[in-house]
């Protein structure tokens, strides 16, 4: 690959314009925009509205999302593509995104379940990010029993997500923050046999969901949290909960912060199913960022862009 492309310093300033922008992308989206409508970045919403045919007109929306204009002067800001296409759901698209961050070896957490940090500052801020551009953020029991993660939006301006724990077997102590520090709207998920109408477990709501096989029904939890206003999820971890999302068949895109590190042994990242022959492997179009010391791989699971050919390894910061 080609050098770094590192984001002008300018635009890492306080007065940066585009994570302005991003949000305000989320908002539109949710409100409702008509096709074809294109906006400049900048104004005192993040996003002003342009005509299609002026020079300032960077990205646009299609019925199908948000778009960006590939011919910005100078080059369009590489966090439009990776952040634009998890801005674009609402009450008729539905957008799931996971991320996670793995050694080379393919490893998320030690034997003994220590996970903080294998990836560095740039990424933790990364998912910040996503989660405040997510309308929910899902994490599986052991996540939250191991790492006890307040799942908030602490580093980044921007709305924290409702939390959704995973966990059919209620096995997560009460006592962990998510269900205790009132900083998001909580929901833990359970099997249905297990909830009871009304129950809560401190803060968080109970919400029951089929799991026949002791496995929640992935697609009845997305419509679960549909009907509660949660158009675009972000599942956060962990290994196994991200594996079950792409197993499903639900995840629109896939996200894999590979770190510099070996663990060699470990909990593992995403596993999917054997493949008896290369060319029936998953190779979905993808682009490739820099985030500090770890490279980002970012996968387009419904094959919505064309692969990523350029030469160009982007840099977040």
């Amino acid at each position: 690959m080609s050098a770094i492309q590192p984001i002008p310093e300018a635009q890492r300033h306080e007065a940066d314009p585009v994570w302005p922008a991003l949000l305000a992308a989320r908002r539109a989206a949710r409100g409702g925009v008509q096709p074809g409508a294109w906006f400049a970045i900048g104004g005192a919403d993040g996003l002003a509205p342009v005509d299609a045919a002026e020079p300032s007109a960077v990205i646009g929306w299609r019925e199908e999302g948000w778009t960006v204009r590939a011919s910005t002067p100078g080059g369009a800001d590489p966090r439009l593509a990776l952040y634009l296409p998890v801005c674009g759901g609402h009450a008729g698209r539905r957008i799931v995104v996971a991320h996670l961050g793995q050694s080379l070896d393919g490893f998320i957490a030690t034997r003994a379940g220590e996970s903080r940090f294998v990836t560095g500052e740039q990424n933790i801020a990364h998912l910040h990010r996503l989660r405040a551009l997510c309308d929910a953020v899902v994490v599986g029991a052991d996540t939250v029993a191991t790492d006890d993660p307040r799942l908030t939006t602490r580093l980044v301006p921007g709305p924290s997500p409702v939390r959704v724990v995973l966990d059919p077997h209620r096995r997560v102590p009460p006592a962990r923050a998510v269900f205790t520090d009132a900083a998001a709207p909580t929901l833990l998920v359970v099997d249905a046999a297990r909830a009871r109408a009304g129950e809560r477990v401190g803060q968080a709501e109970v919400v029951g969901v089929p799991a026949p096989d002791g496995r929640l029904e992935l697609p009845a939890l997305l419509d679960a949290l549909a009907a509660r206003g949660c158009h675009t999820v972000f599942v956060e971890g962990g290994g196994a909960t991200v594996s079950a999302f792409l197993a499903a068949g639900v995840l629109d895109r896939l996200q894999l912060a590979i770190a510099p590190m070996l663990i060699g042994r470990g909990r593992p990242g995403v596993q999917v199913g054997p493949t008896a022959r290369l060319a029936d492997a998953l190779r979905p179009p993808h682009r490739v960022y820099r985030m500090g010391e770890e490279v980002l791989y970012d996968f387009d699971l419904r094959g919505r862009e064309r692969a990523a050919v350029a030469p160009t390894l982007y840099r977040i910061d």
